[in-house]
């Protein structure tokens, strides 16, 4: 029986993702290759958003992906899953960047001042500048690279394990679980990348370890759903404590990312979404299936839409910020979609960007 929860998780979570770009394009805290701050307020009180919603963005998904994982090779081989997970996250994070994504490597390069900086890159010949764009253009798709590293690095556990953890793991108590939160709190002090951040792989490795060995059991979500509420106050209590002690400061960076406060909000608030959506969401609607079904898509495209308008319309200070924000939430979306629908029609993009391979006629 499909698990209907995680996909709603996974999409809403997207979404949100998608939010979160819109104020993060904008931020007034220091973050790098943005446009950064637009409005004439002294104190941007509405950037608390993204402290709201960064530290368990992607670490609810890591957590989703790792859960799924299991429930895939509950039922395909590791061959099966290896080639899989190649097909949907390795060729659109590698041969995408050739095909499209350096589109976004061209935008985030204005974005990040490079083409002003360096008088010369005009001189460069074409393929030069090609290349360039190609290797600025991962953006969001670090997420599907760490994801599909992650797949290989457990199907060398699996071999190794023999699936004698995931039984210790079966019965695993509320109070054991709640216990997690300091082993993702050690984990997020290790294997941090020093220039691109996001590259947290002791972090998100295992979150996605945890998903797999633990979240998959229907014992450890039949108790994050018992104690839902208490995930729940939890969440809420350590997440007003991080706005509190960080607003202001660059939350994408050490040692904002690597604190206690950091890694307990994460790490509760993902426990309290994935409990509540089995509690109260663990069904199937006509727009819910719309919306999981394009969930990719969404990921994949919805930060050019937010790049375009940031270069064109708000880099220049062609309007205000409030139509700017709008502006950039409406392409965010809209061009994802409509590149998606595009793209899923067109059968080697179907392939390079998506990861979406034809169906053969037996």
């Amino acid at each position: 029986m499909r698990k209907y929860y995680l996909d709603n998780v996974r999409w809403m979570t997207v979404v949100t993702v998608v939010i979160y770009h819109v104020f993060y394009m904008y931020n007034a805290e220091g973050l790098q290759g943005v446009v950064g701050k637009i409005t004439d307020l002294d104190v941007p009180y509405h950037d608390v958003i993204q402290y709201i919603v960064y530290p368990w963005i992607m670490i609810v998904l890591f957590m989703v992906s790792g859960i799924c994982s299991r429930l895939y090779l509950d039922n395909h081989s590791h061959s099966e899953f290896i080639k899989s997970r190649t097909a949907k996250l390795l060729v659109p994070s590698t041969v995408g960047l050739f095909v499209f994504h350096f589109i976004q490597g061209y935008l985030n390069m204005r974005l990040g001042g490079a083409l002003e900086n360096a008088p010369r890159f005009a001189e460069l010949p074409m393929i030069l500048k090609y290349l360039l764009a190609v290797v600025s253009g991962t953006g969001v798709l670090w997420y599907i690279q760490l994801l599909w590293l992650f797949s290989l690095l457990l199907v060398l556990v699996r071999k190794i394990d023999k699936d004698r953890l995931y039984e210790k793991c079966k019965g695993l108590s509320i109070a054991v679980i709640i216990a997690m939160v300091i082993p993702a709190y050690l984990a997020a002090q290790v294997l941090n990348t020093p220039k691109v951040v996001v590259y947290r792989f002791g972090l998100y490795f295992f979150i996605f370890l945890f998903g797999y060995f633990v979240l998959s059991h229907d014992k450890a979500i039949e108790e994050i759903k018992k104690y839902f509420p208490l995930m729940l106050v939890i969440s809420l209590a350590l997440g007003a404590s991080f706005c509190v002690r960080y607003f202001g400061e660059n939350y994408a960076i050490s040692p904002v990312y690597t604190s206690p406060l950091f890694v307990g909000y994460g790490y509760f608030a993902s426990l309290a979404i994935i409990g509540g959506m089995a509690k109260y969401m663990d069904r199937q609607s006509s727009f819910s299936k719309w919306m999981s079904d394009r969930s990719f898509g969404l990921y994949v495209f919805h930060y050019l839409g937010i790049s375009v308008v940031a270069v064109y319309i708000a880099k220049p200070g062609y309007l205000p910020a409030l139509p700017v924000y709008l502006l950039s939430a409406v392409a965010g979306f809209g061009l994802a979609y409509l590149l998606n629908a595009v793209m899923t029609r067109l059968p080697f993009f179907k392939w390079a960007v998506l990861g979406i391979k034809e169906k053969k006629d037996v």
